[in-house]
C-alpha cells in the first residue's frame, strides 16, 4: 500500500504545472510593484516547512538583489505587542493552510501600519488570504498527508517565481517554467543508499549552505517528523563550530551539494568528515566524486535545490517505513497546527 505521504510527492510535479499556469500577471505586477516602489525593509512570516520555503526565498533576494530580509519572530506581535515600523515594508506570509493565529495576526497588524503583505498559500479562502494584499495561490491541491510535501516544494517555486518577477530575470522564468520536467526526473532518482544506512539511525546532521539550507532545514525536520530521528541542520561553516565536537565514528551526515559557490567547500567537507570516521551520504550532480545520493540538475542553479528535495521526498517516506513508522501519522502531530 502507497502511503499518503508518496502519493503527495510525486504529485509534486503536476501540481508546480498547476501553479505556473496562475497569477501569471498577478507576478508580473508584484515585480514590477517592487521595481517601482522599492521596499525599505522585508520580512518572512511562517513556521515548520513554510519557514524553510520562506528561507530559499529570502537567500535568492539576498543573494540576487543585495536586499536584506528577516525572519520575523511573531510573539513580537502577538505575545509582546511591539509596535514594529512598518513604512516601506514588504511582508512575505508563508502557509498550507493559512490558520495559524501567529501568522495571521502579524500579517493583519502589518497591513493596518501601512506595510506592504504578501500571503503564499494552498488554501486561498483563508484567515491569512483575508489579511494580505497580494495573495499567491500554491495550487498543490488537496494534501493530506501530515508531513507537507508538494506544498512545500510548490512554495519554493512561488518565491523563485517573486524573484524572477521582481529582477525581470527571463532566463530565470524559463528555467521555473521547465520545473515540472526537472520534477519529474528527480522523483525517480535512486536514493536507496541512504535507506540503507539510516534504518537504525538514532541521530544525524544534515548540511547545505547558501540555496541548500533551506533543503537541509526541511530534510531534517522530515527526519524528526516520519522517522524519530533528531536530525540537525548546519550550513557547511557552522558544524565546523561546536557541532563537530558530535562526529565520530559511524556518525551519519546527509550533505546536499548542488550547484552553486558553496559547492566546492561542501565537498571538501565531505572528504573531511569521511576521514574522521563519518558515515558521509553525499547528495551531488551525477558523476561528483564520492555522491550516492544523484542531484537533478535545473535550467538554474538557483533552482537545484528544488529538484533535490524532491528525490529526497521518496527515500525519507521509505525509510519510516524501514524503520517500522507509518509516515502517515507521524506522533503528535496533525495537519494543522495553530499557535500565537
Amino acid at each position: 500500500m502507497i502511503s499518503r505521504m508518496l502519493e503527495e510527492a510525486r504529485e509534486a510535479p503536476v501540481a508546480v504545472t498547476r501553479q505556473l499556469a496562475a497569477d501569471r500577471e498577478a507576478y508580473a505586477a508584484f515585480g514590477a510593484e517592487l521595481r517601482v516602489h522599492p521596499p525599505t525593509s522585508l520580512l518572512t512570516i511562517a513556521r515548520g516547512s513554510s519557514d524553510h520555503a520562506a528561507h530559499y526565498m529570502a537567500y535568492l533576494i539576498m543573494a540576487r538583489l543585495g536586499r536584506l530580509v528577516t525572519s520575523l519572530p511573531m510573539s513580537l506581535v502577538t505575545l509582546y505587542q511591539s509596535k514594529l515600523q512598518s513604512e516601506g515594508l514588504v511582508s512575505f506570509g508563508f502557509s498550507q493552510s493559512g490558520q495559524s493565529p501567529d501568522l495571521v495576526i502579524p500579517t493583519e497588524f502589518l497591513a493596518q501600519q501601512g506595510a506592504r503583505t504578501a500571503a503564499f498559500v494552498n488554501q486561498q479562502a483563508s484567515p491569512l488570504a483575508d489579511a494580505a494584499k497580494w495573495v499567491f495561490g500554491l495550487h498543490a491541491g488537496p494534501e493530506k498527508s501530515v508531513a507537507a510535501t508538494k506544498s512545500y516544494i510548490a512554495q519554493l517555486v512561488a518565491g523563485a517565481r517573486v524573484v524572477a518577477a521582481w529582477q525581470d530575470d527571463i532566463a530565470l522564468q524559463v528555467a521555473i517554467e521547465q520545473l515540472p520536467e526537472v520534477l519529474m526526473q528527480a522523483a525517480r532518482q535512486d536514493w536507496s543508499p541512504a535507506v540503507e544506512a539510516l534504518a537504525d539511525a538514532d541521530r544525524l546532521f544534515v548540511l547545505g549552505r547558501g540555496t541548500g539550507l533551506a533543503i537541509a532545514m526541511e530534510a531534517a525536520l522530515k527526519f524528526k517528523e516520519v522517522c524519530g530521528i533528531q536530525a540537525e541542520a548546519f550550513s557547511g561553516a557552522e558544524v565546523q563550530h561546536g557541532p563537530m565536537a558530535l562526529v565520530g565514528d559511524g556518525f551519519p551526515l546527509l550533505i546536499f551539494a548542488p550547484r552553486g559557490p558553496a559547492q566546492a567547500g561542501l565537498l571538501q567537507l565531505a572528504d573531511d568528515m569521511r576521514r574522521r570516521g563519518a558515515r558521509v551520504l553525499l547528495a551531488a550532480p551525477a558523476g561528483t566524486p564520492g555522491a550516492e545520493l544523484p542531484l537533478v540538475t535545473a535550467g538554474n542553479e538557483d533552482l537545484d535545490p528544488i529538484a533535490a528535495i524532491q528525490s529526497f521526498y521518496p527515500m525519507v517516506e521509505a525509510l519510516a517505513r524501514a524503520r517500522g513508522m507509518d509516515p502517515d501519522t507521524p506522533r503528535h502531530l496533525s495537519k494543522v497546527t495553530k499557535t500565537h
